[in-house]
């Protein structure tokens, strides 16, 4: 069953809302697809060090990284070489490797679930179109997006009943709206909004439109449609209300696998009725729009692709002629590496720059860039070079400074609550750069309204 068979339908596309305040309850005329977000992709071996959950090997945003030694990093050929994983000796190819297929991928990766174990068969490169043949496994789609959207087996009638009973009749029970919605996967919001229909003949997100209000009704929405439907609306709001919010369009296109690309794509199309390519050409401009539509391009090298160290000097080499090395910066030829390199190679580079030029990649983008172009760009390394610190780095954002921004702050922690395993890396990240402060004490510092600060605590899990 389609997500159109729970959401209300609409004739017009939502209206225009206002930049900074509580957004206004909208939907667009056609209904799409489920939910998800947001796993963590496989982690592909390499001596690269890796980045260790709940840490980074890199310092902060403004440093360049620590020198690390060049021993055993080696001269790569220019020529075609041998699959070479970077800083490592060519092997031998083990017996029985040539003239035999591919081995077969595996299966999606369930909620919560560990990193599966990468692919050492396809070297770093280009990366293949979606759904053509290759050598390592697709990057699994995040949690819920996958469609069309998968069912379980779970009894979400109880749950139903309760958020009917916490909204029906005189006054609203906020705390239940709390308990049952905030520790939920995505396949059981899913579920909770199939049940919701059946039992009462009524549809989910109207009715929590209806009976909240303000940021409080903002987030309860944002996990009632679930992790892919809530980034659709998030998209259709930046681009078709007054000027582009370009953090959002940062926040749901930059970083993303291949699966995600193109299964927001498809439900885009489905709920607004046209290509979100189009949406997006049409609302950026000039060399912007070019690095967005490499981005929705979905050619990004999968995680399951080892680190070549030929191919990383060759970025590196790309990258210090198109910005150091030139007078001028080649700013699509920027926007095409970072935007088509893995995590895992992203990290590879940024440090390779560093050994060679002794400073940071981070440092030169942000002196050859500006304005969005400069911060997608550091969106894709920071995300690149430790998921947990940049997620982490997101949310202080909101909070640091005059005021609270509230809808990034909203969205980004029920986005980050989709995935588990990371938004506890980011926990335990925060609470060692703040003397064993809890993010959800420094939630409760800066989130005042009673209603929405529970609903925030509830989303990471921490006590009230």
């Amino acid at each position: 069953m389609s997500y159109a068979a729970y959401q209300q339908p609409y004739g017009q596309p939502p209206p225009p809302g206002q930049w900074g305040a509580p957004p206004v309850p909208q939907h667009p005329p056609q209904q799409g697809y489920g939910y998800g977000y947001n796993q963590a992709p496989p982690t592909p071996q390499s001596p690269y060090p890796p980045a260790p959950q709940g840490h980074s090997p890199y310092p902060p945003y403004a440093q360049p990284p620590p020198h690390i030694p060049a021993q055993g990093y080696g001269a790569p050929s220019y020529g075609p070489p041998p699959v070479e994983l970077y800083g490592s000796p060519v092997p031998a190819a083990p017996h029985g490797y040539h003239n035999q297929p591919p081995p077969p991928g595996p299966p999606p990766a369930q909620y919560g679930a560990p990193p599966l174990p990468p692919s050492p068969m396809t070297p770093y490169g280009a990366a293949p179109q979606y759904g053509a043949p290759m050598s390592s496994y697709p990057t699994p789609c995040s949690p819920g997006y996958e469609l069309p959207p998968r069912q379980i087996h779970w009894d979400a009638n109880p749950t139903a009943n309760a958020l009917r009973k916490a909204m029906k009749g005189f006054g609203t029970d906020e705390k239940a709206l709390i308990r049952e919605l905030a520790d939920k996967d995505p396949y059981q919001i899913r579920a909770i909004n199939d049940a919701f229909r059946t039992s009462h003949r009524r549809k989910l997100v109207p009715d929590i439109e209806g009976e909240t209000s303000g940021w409080f009704r903002y987030g309860l929405v944002q996990l009632a449609r679930g992790p892919l439907m809530a980034d659709v609306f998030m998209l259709h709001e930046s681009i078709d209300g007054p000027g582009t919010k370009e953090l959002v369009i940062n926040d749901v296109l930059l970083g993303r696998s291949n699966a995600d690309i193109n299964a927001l794509k498809t439900a885009y199309k489905e709920t607004v009725g046209r290509p979100l390519e189009a949406d997006v050409r049409g609302d950026l401009s000039f060399k912007t729009q070019r690095h967005f539509e490499i981005v929705l391009g979905a050619k990004r090298a999968e995680e399951s692709a080892p680190v070549i160290g030929a191919e990383v000097e060759r970025d590196v080499d790309a990258l210090y002629g198109a910005t150091e090395g030139k007078m001028g910066t080649d700013e699509i030829r920027v926007c095409s590496i970072l935007s088509t390199r893995s995590d895992s190679q992203i990290r590879a580079i940024a440090d390779a720059y560093h050994r060679r030029y002794a400073r940071s990649l981070e440092t030169v983008i942000s002196r050859e860039f500006s304005g969005h172009m400069q911060k997608a760009l550091l969106y894709q390394l920071r995300q690149g070079v430790s998921k947990v610190d940049h997620q982490l780095q997101l949310i202080r954002e909101t909070m640091d400074g005059f005021g609270t921004k509230d809808y990034l702050l909203v969205s980004r922690v029920v986005r980050l609550h989709w995935d588990r395993g990371l938004l506890e890396s980011v926990k335990r990240r925060h609470m060692e750069l703040n003397r064993g402060q809890t993010l959800g004490q420094r939630i409760k510092k800066d989130v005042r309204a009673s209603d929405y600060q529970r609903l925030m605590i509830a989303c990471i899990g921490d006590p009230q």
